[in-house]
């Protein structure tokens, strides 16, 4: 998702948009270089930089505000790769949605997005945005999805996925470092070692109905180091008094 960013206020105060623009591919200067058009490819990682520090200034400490997302793989025998778009909250390490579709394309990606913006609400028990909005000022402080750098990320329609929401904001990681994406990392590993390898899954349909039982069984059941043994959903409704590290997706400049 290559989004239209959002202003950051460097951990001094709400996120504010849009001050600050993530580039997006398909944009002139942005993406491949057409005629007389010059690469600009270390224009755009500075300025992606720059919006990580931003938005990592201070580590994340309430649900709702860093999902981190990725697109995995899993093989079936009836119908080959299919595509697992999870989406998982930072603080809480909550799964707040995995989509299984037969390709990683920005729409799918995007319906991702959508999936756990419904689930998000339905954990709330009202809408995100919501959540996201001062109810004195109106001010809204952005949920800021992290992806990786994938081209379905970088895509023109997810940047206008984005930029129709205010209340979604965009970054991706370090070029070339997807480990930096770690708490959607390991909530795949988790999620094909404990139950997808573990049983024979024969297409689409079979690897959703086991993604979806994983997730209920997942949430509310299996506990985390990281959250001091804590269950996700024990920690998901309060802002956790948990261990703090440093962010996954903290990014050097």
């Amino acid at each position: 998702m290559a989004g239209v960013g959002a202003s950051q206020d460097l951990g001094h105060g709400p996120l504010r948009r849009p001050r600050l623009r993530v580039p997006v591919l398909g944009q002139a200067g942005n993406g491949p270089p057409g005629p007389g058009e010059p690469i600009r490819c270390q224009a755009e990682r500075r300025q992606l930089a720059a919006v990580r520090t931003a938005v990592f200034a201070d580590a994340p400490s309430r649900p709702n505000r860093v999902p981190q997302t990725e697109v995995s793989e899993f093989e079936t025998p009836a119908q080959g790769t299919r595509q697992l778009g999870g989406v998982v909250d930072y603080v809480t390490k909550v799964a707040v949605a995995c989509p299984v579709s037969a390709t990683g394309t920005a729409g799918e990606g995007c319906a991702a997005f959508d999936a756990a913006q419904a689930r998000a609400g339905e954990l709330l028990g009202h809408a995100l945005i919501w959540d996201c909005t001062d109810p004195d000022t109106g001010e809204i402080t952005p949920v800021v999805i992290v992806t990786d750098n994938a081209p379905a990320t970088k895509s023109a329609a997810a940047a206008r996925w984005f930029a129709a929401r205010p209340h979604f904001a965009h970054v991706r990681t370090r070029h070339r470092s997807p480990h930096t994406n770690g708490v959607i990392e390991r909530w795949f590993e988790a999620l094909k070692y404990e139950r997808l390898y573990r049983h024979e899954i024969a297409d689409g349909i079979d690897l959703a109905a086991h993604v979806t039982d994983y997730i209920d069984e997942y949430n509310p059941v299996r506990p985390h180091e990281s959250l001091d043994w804590a269950r996700p959903l024990d920690a998901h409704p309060q802002t956790p008094t948990l261990k703090q590290d440093p962010p996954e997706t903290e990014q050097e400049t």
